[in-house]
């Protein structure tokens, strides 16, 4: 229902991993985002649904 929003980073990286092994690889490329000083977004789901929502909300205003 939420498309994995919690492994998108995962799901970016290797889109033909089937979804159910995301979780698997999740601390290794967590562990090389460290490593190259990357961002790594995480969080509680409602979070991470929250902050898609707003990303969508402000791409959809006109541009200033």
């Amino acid at each position: 229902m939420t498309g994995n929003l919690s492994y998108q980073i995962e799901h970016h990286l290797y889109p033909d991993l089937p979804s159910n092994r995301l979780a698997q690889i999740a601390p290794r490329v967590r562990q090389v985002c460290d490593k190259y000083h990357l961002p790594y977004t995480s969080g509680p789901l409602l979070t991470q649904v929250a902050k898609a929502w707003r990303t969508i909300a402000t791409l959809s205003l006109p541009a200033r």
